[in-house]
Order: structure tokens, then C-alpha cells, then sequence
């Protein structure tokens, strides 16, 4: 069963996205954060250059006027124990965590003391957002790695521990651009996982209340496999997988997508009966 945190929001972004021109997403992120009184907390644990990719975001932070924004960075699991650390999260309406290698944000962060305060401000209502990498760690169950471009076999990802944000789905990044539709359905009948949720660069879903709406140029790939027929039991790990009965949304900018019953919220809340219209027009 998929469950979200009710009246908790999360930005998960697919990565690449604005930060020179209308910065869509992370003007968003800003606004739901509390806007000109938004107190931001960079994440830099997944990146090898925390200072750079941190000053890049305090700029773009700054200039859609929060009124306070730095750097978190944790090299190691003792930054993770940081006073200095817990007492900006503690402080902060919104936590963004940046892109890089997903595995360090884990490796660094989770089951630290850092990581209680970030959930603990999760509960309080500070927004919880992140690209690339900073997406991948969002539900209980990440891709830690895994090949692209290529059809579903079990061999091409490998599944690690999230931060939990958002758990029961996987989600993949850099989805269109990268060909990643095989790697996200492998991940979801090796977790098993009930939806997976991929995700185009310069594009985000922000989670509220069971509910999902897409922002940004691109389009999120929704696939559901649950009740569906699949041959995991019955090959090796390089043979290629069988999917029968999976469902596949694509939802553009300004669609919305119900965790609860599974369905995207079309102008008329409902979803066309395809069979209906399929006997209509054989008539």
C-alpha cells in the first residue's frame, strides 16, 4: 500500500532543472517554503564539490528573495552529529538536497542524528525537496545504480536503502532523457514496489496530501504493476523479465495524480472507460 505523509510536502525534481531564467520549479519551492521569509537548508552530502554546487543554489535562493539560505555539507557520518548542522535544520522551512551520487546521501546522513532532525522538520511542515540524486533517496527503497537504454532484467539495478520520504514507490531521474523506463520497471518487481514514478529533467511532482501535481517542461512516467503477471520466479538474473497487465501513465505539466486510488485526476476526476469508447465507435 502507498502511502504519503498527510499535509507534508516534497518537491522531487528530475534533475537539470532551471536556475539562470524563471527557475519554475525552484520558485516554487521557495513559495510553498515560506517565500520572502523561506529559511533554506542545502543539502550537499550527495556532490563532491558541496561548495560550488551550495553557492549555485544560494544564489538562485537569494535572488527569489528567501530571506535565508546555506550550506549543510556532511563529508563524513561525525558532520552528520554537527551542532552547527542540527541547529539549521532545525531552524529551516525548507531542505533541499542536491544531486551527485544518491549512495553518499545514505551512506553520510541516514540513521544519523542529522537525519532524525530532517524528518522531525518534515513532521513540522518544512518542505522536503531534491533533484537527481536528491530525488532518488525520497522513498524507503532507492536505485542506487543501474543501466539505461536497455530492456528490464533483473542484473541492470541494484536497490538500497532511501530516507524514506515518500515510501511504497521508486522513483527514477533524467527519466526521457536517459532511457530509463527498463531500469524503472526492473527496480519495481525486484523491490517489489507498487508504482514507480519517472521523472524528466526540468520536471517535478510535488506531493501534498496524497495528491500529486506535475511542474516543469517535461512529463512524469507513471508505471503501476500491481496485480500484474511477471516471470521473476522463473529466470537468472540476466534473463530478460515478462510484464503483463502493468499500467502506464504520462502526465505533463499541470496534471494531477491520486496516491490513494491510483489514478490520475483528469478535468473531470475520472478516468474514460476505454472499452466504452472503444464499443461506442464500433457502432
Amino acid at each position: 500500500m502507498v502511502e504519503s505523509n498527510s499535509k507534508r510536502e516534497l518537491i522531487i525534481i528530475g534533475g537539470a532543472e532551471d536556475k539562470k531564467e524563471d527557475c519554475q520549479i525552484l520558485r516554487e519551492f521557495v513559495r510553498r517554503a515560506g517565500g520572502t521569509k523561506a529559511k533554506i537548508v542545502i543539502m550537499t552530502a550527495a556532490t563532491e564539490l558541496p561548495r560550488d554546487v551550495g553557492e549555485n543554489y544560494i544564489r538562485v535562493f537569494e535572488k527569489l528573495g528567501a530571506e535565508d539560505a546555506r550550506i549543510v555539507d556532511t563529508e563524513t557520518r561525525d558532520d552528520a552529529y554537527s551542532s552547527t548542522a542540527l541547529e539549521a535544520v532545525s531552524k529551516a522551512t525548507g531542505i533541499f538536497f542536491t544531486g551527485g551520487d544518491q549512495a553518499r546521501i545514505t551512506s553520510f546522513i541516514k540513521d544519523t542524528d542529522l537525519d532524525t532532525a530532517i524528518h522531525q522538520r518534515f513532521a513540522e511542515g518544512a518542505v522536503i525537496a531534491g533533484t537527481s540524486a536528491g530525488a532518488a533517496v525520497m522513498p524507503d527503497k532507492m536505485i542506487v545504480e543501474g543501466d539505461s537504454q536497455t530492456n528490464p532484467r533483473m542484473e541492470i539495478v541494484n536497490m538500497g536503502p532511501g530516507l524514506g520520504f515518500l515510501p511504497g514507490v521508486v522513483i527514477d531521474q533524467h527519466f526521457l532523457q536517459r532511457g530509463r523506463l527498463g531500469r524503472l520497471i526492473s527496480a519495481l518487481v525486484q523491490e517489489p514496489a507498487d508504482l514507480g514514478f519517472g521523472i524528466d529533467e526540468n520536471t517535478a511532482m510535488v506531493v501534498t496530501d496524497q495528491q500529486i501535481e506535475i511542474i516543469g517542461e517535461g512529463s512524469v512516467t507513471i508505471v503501476d504493476v500491481e496485480a500484474t503477471y511477471n516471470n521473476m520466479d522463473q529466470i537468472l538474473k540476466d534473463e530478460p523479465l515478462a510484464i503483463c497487465g502493468a499500467k502506464l501513465h504520462i502526465l505533463p505539466r499541470g496534471y494531477k495524480f491520486d496516491l490513494k486510488t491510483r489514478q490520475p485526476i483528469l478535468n473531470n476526476n475520472s478516468i474514460p472507460d476505454v472499452s466504452a469508447l472503444a464499443g461506442s465507435a464500433n457502432t
